[in-house]
């Protein structure tokens, strides 16, 4: 059995979850989230503690007893407190600009490229080379984050494009390494 499964998890103070038939809803300071449960992982809200059981013993509902209890938490997380990913360009001439619900971003092409924010995050600029993705969706704020360092992803020489705050792009020596 899963040891993620098995954790117990407390609500945090201003949070609400609800279990209708097999829908749970979280709802708190920062909006609603809702998760459908599978029919043989069972739920139990008790006080303010939540438990994630499994009724039989095969290798799929093993998988998910942990998956269930993880998805749970950071459901919990992300109505409290919420998620956020920096990102930063690095090069000459690169810079991101927010405008509205539109991302323009200058990174060496010869057009910018333009991304639509989606309707659950936010994008905020630091500066014109830092910019944070915040929301309440932790798998919606790692994939649009994703979805913009692909634009231009860190070259290993120079070290030019756009990648996570504190990332370490490993760097290679050059055409010198070879003499």
């Amino acid at each position: 059995m899963s040891r993620i499964g098995k954790r117990t998890l407390t609500i945090p103070e201003n949070v609400t979850v609800e279990l209708n038939n097999q829908a749970l809803t979280v709802k708190g300071p920062n909006g609603e989230l809702s998760l459908d449960i599978p029919t043989d992982v069972i739920v139990e809200i008790e006080d303010k503690a939540i438990t994630v059981k499994i009724e039989k013993e095969n290798n799929n509902l093993k998988a998910l007893h942990g998956t269930i209890n993880a998805l749970i938490q950071n459901m919990l997380i992300g109505v409290s407190e919420g998620y956020q990913r920096g990102l930063e360009i690095i090069g000459v001439g690169y810079r991101f600009n927010v405008q509205g619900q539109k991302l323009v971003i200058n990174a060496g092409y010869s057009n910018p490229r333009t991304l639509t924010v989606p309707e659950n995050l936010k994008v905020e600029a630091i500066s014109t080379t830092e910019i944070v993705v915040k929301g309440i969706d932790k798998q919606a704020v790692g994939e649009f984050a994703a979805e913009i360092r692909n634009v231009r992803r860190p070259e290993p020489y120079k070290g030019k494009g756009i990648r996570y705050k504190g990332e370490h792009v490993r760097r290679k020596e050059g055409k010198k390494a070879a003499k």
